[in-house]
């Protein structure tokens, strides 16, 4: 009988390079562990914080960072950002157990390319990681799936919003999250009187009059937590 020899893994030139960015240890550890199974996968290091996650993925260049949310010192939307200031053809992939409609939206503004939860099944994080590294974007859950198609100005969507636009959507986040009109006009780059046009047009179209009603709003549509 003929034997079939074993599989081998590819060479590490050819493996997908991964940092690893979580705050929980036990999860973090037993993460690597699953994704150091796959032949097509290479950790290069792992951290429990965001201002490591971007220190050690500018120092070591990975193809991949898989990235928290909520982590010490700054977040994992905020080191999404900052890594991809310095190295935009990094692919980042969000894993994170919160899927309310804000962190999605911000997580994907910053420049994430896939967004999964973390009790989705092993096999989806891995075929996750695949295809971020390939080009593609990754989304999952109810939350996620409803951004993406705002952000594609879904007619669905946008009528589950009151036909607020996504530039709408955006400001009226970061209203409820507590910034002021200037605040949120250097936030996203616009001029004051822009950012007051827009939230006029907020308050007609979602029918409230001030902000503590458009934070009430934000909270019923998921964009905010109080």
């Amino acid at each position: 009988m003929n034997e079939v020899a074993p599989l081998e893994a590819p060479p590490a030139a050819t493996q997908i390079r991964l940092l690893v960015a979580d705050d929980q240890t036990l999860f973090r550890r037993a993460l690597v562990e699953l994704l150091e199974r796959s032949p097509r996968l290479k950790v290069v290091d792992q951290v429990g914080d965001g201002r490591m996650a971007v220190k050690r993925a500018l120092e070591l260049q990975p193809d991949v960072v898989v990235m928290d949310i909520r982590m010490p010192g700054i977040d994992g939307v905020e080191a999404t950002k900052l890594i991809l200031a310095e190295r935009p053809a990094t692919r980042i992939l969000i894993l994170t157990a919160f899927e309310t409609d804000r962190h999605v939206l911000q997580a994907l503004q910053a420049g994430a390319s896939a967004y999964v939860l973390k009790d989705s099944e092993p096999d989806a994080v891995i075929s996750g990681i695949l295809a971020v590294h390939a080009g593609q974007r990754v989304v999952t859950g109810a939350a996620a799936n409803r951004v993406v198609d705002m952000l594609t100005n879904s007619g669905p969507t946008r009528a589950y919003y009151d036909n607020l636009t996504p530039r709408e959507i955006e400001i009226l986040t970061l209203l409820a999250s507590g910034l002021a009109n200037k605040q949120i006009a250097h936030r996203i780059k616009i001029s004051d009187k822009t950012v007051r046009n827009h939230i006029s047009n907020i308050y007609e179209k979602v029918k409230v009059v001030d902000r503590s009603q458009a934070v009430l709003y934000a909270v019923r549509k998921g964009l905010v937590e109080l």
